[in-house]
């Protein structure tokens, strides 16, 4: 690879890492000048760069930003209306005592789809309190199967921002990474149950005492004396007079989820009512199913006309499930069906356009970020430094589908953010795909894989997972950025699986 690129190449990434970490601008600005930095480097015209900035900025939030804002709309209305607090607690029916940590699991991948992780961990984590409340224990085994189911779907299945983001860039069908993106997490969730349950033992003894007080509080009411004093649930009742062993409550029945926090005081006549979980399934069941049934009804019709790669002209039959199955047109579907279906009929109009406004300011700075992500890739494209880099890897023997997982890998690590590392390996990526022969789909989850490696200090979601958990020091990295190591590693063999099969 000519020098001159190579420098340009790692000149712009550096310059990401050391304006996030180091200064006081964020990824969005960081990436812009990372642009102009490879540009210059790649010896591309001062007027050639901004014009491939413009272009990559608008190409990408053209294709993806309308989807973005969508997705976390729908996320905010899931949590207001308690719709994901209904979800979470059919899966733990669904799952039965003694299997609480494979529940909490699979309830982080449920909500962390359309919920940011943030967010959906401070949802869920009382959940997890109560079971380990009922349990005597195990809580920290539950907070991290919680937590790290999270970040599966966080990373790996759109409409999450992040391989949103990279599906985008990196011109991937939707619907197959959403397909592909759900089978990574069912196959690693075993890994985060394992991890969780083994750890979490070794653990429970570290937590720190304010939260102890508050998950066991039936420890915090022994006495000078040894008499329990105090509430052995957040239902209330002493242990003195239920019995050290008082279970009267359930998980399911301790309430975690207060419509009036949202709602306030119904109106006369009108009441707070319940969302259930089929009910609270609908505006992410039903786009999520539009999109893949496009996947599939493209499928079959290349199949039939036998014209499996390339272009082709789509058949009449087609029609309406591309029209619906269009990421844009299904989550919209979705967003209606939210605000219809989810809220109460009274709920004020202000009030609504206002949690819709807060979705969309959290979605702001996500968009910029994908737009300069786009813009990077456009430079590297344009400034010739993809094609170098292509013919690089192309001469050895390390497999090219593994190129994206690398870079998302270090650059997470390096400045802590899984969405910035997405689009940062996509971005780089992105001018390879064609070149290498690297298949899209695969080429999106080895940036989404890639980017789960060792969640720890300079990532914001650490912090949430660790002080709610009451985790401190080496006992958070053990816990957490150990799991999440785990499920990046467990990712590896699926990416070569899934390479031989599409690549």
């Amino acid at each position: 690879m000519d020098i001159q690129l190579l420098l340009a190449l790692v000149a712009g990434i550096a310059t990401i890492i050391v304006l996030v970490l180091r200064t006081r601008l964020d990824a969005f600005i960081a990436l812009l000048v990372a642009c102009v930095v490879t540009g210059i480097l790649a010896g591309q015209e001062l007027t050639g760069i901004v014009g491939s900035i413009t272009t990559g900025f608008g190409t990408t939030l053209g294709n993806i930003g309308i989807v973005i804002g969508l997705g976390v709309a729908i996320g905010k209305i899931l949590e207001v209306s308690g719709a994901a607090d209904a979800l979470a607690r059919a899966f733990l029916k669904a799952f039965g005592r003694g299997r609480e940590e494979w529940a909490l699991g699979s309830v982080g991948s449920l909500v962390s789809i359309p919920v940011f992780c943030d967010s959906g961990y401070v949802i869920m984590n009382p959940l997890a309190r109560s079971i380990a409340r009922v349990k005597r224990g195990g809580y920290v085994a539950l907070a991290l199967a919680l937590g790290c189911g999270m970040t599966l779907t966080h990373h790996m299945v759109p409409p999450t921002p992040g391989p949103l983001a990279a599906t985008g860039i990196l011109g991937a069908d939707l619907g197959l990474v959403i397909v592909t993106g759900l089978v990574f997490t069912v196959i690693l969730l075993p890994v985060v149950v394992v991890y969780a349950r083994w750890i979490g033992p070794t653990l429970e003894d570290k937590i720190v005492p304010e939260v102890r007080d508050v998950v066991y509080p039936h420890l915090a009411a022994v006495g000078a004396g040894g008499r329990r004093t105090t509430r052995t649930g957040a239902q209330g009742g002493s242990a003195g007079e239920h019995g050290a062993e008082a279970t009267d409550e359930t998980e399911h029945d301790v309430q975690t989820y207060d419509p009036e926090t949202y709602f306030g005081e119904p109106p006369a006549g009108e009441e707070h009512r319940r969302v259930g979980a089929l009910l609270g399934s609908l505006p992410l069941a039903i786009p999520l199913a539009l999109i893949v049934a496009n996947t599939v009804t493209a499928a079959v019709d290349r199949n039939q006309q036998g014209a499996l790669s390339g272009d082709y002209e789509a058949s009449g039959w087609t029609a309406p499930f591309a029209f619906l199955g269009n990421p844009v047109v299904a989550l919209v579907i979705g967003a209606i069906l939210a605000v219809y279906v989810l809220l109460p009929r009274w709920t004020p109009r202000s009030k609504v356009q206002g949690w819709l406004a807060e979705a969309a300011a959290s979605a702001g700075l996500i968009l910029l970020i994908t737009g300069a992500g786009g813009a990077f890739g456009q430079v590297l494209r344009d400034s010739g430094v993809g094609d170098a880099l292509a013919e690089a890897i192309a001469s050895t023997a390390l497999p090219a589908f593994l190129v994206p997982f690398v870079i998302a890998t270090v650059v997470r690590i390096a400045q802590g953010s899984g969405t910035v590392a997405m689009i940062t390996a996509a971005s780089v990526t992105a001018p390879l795909v064609d070149t290498l022969g690297v298949d899209p789909v695969v080429a999106v989850l080895a940036c989404t894989a890639g980017s789960m490696v060792f969640s720890y200090f300079n990532d914001s979601y650490f912090w949430v997972v660790t002080r709610f958990t009451g985790l401190e020091g080496t006992a958070a990295l053990k816990g957490w950025s150990g799991i999440t190591t785990a499920v990046w590693a467990g990712s590896i063999p699926l990416l070569f699986v899934l390479n031989l099969i599409m690549g």
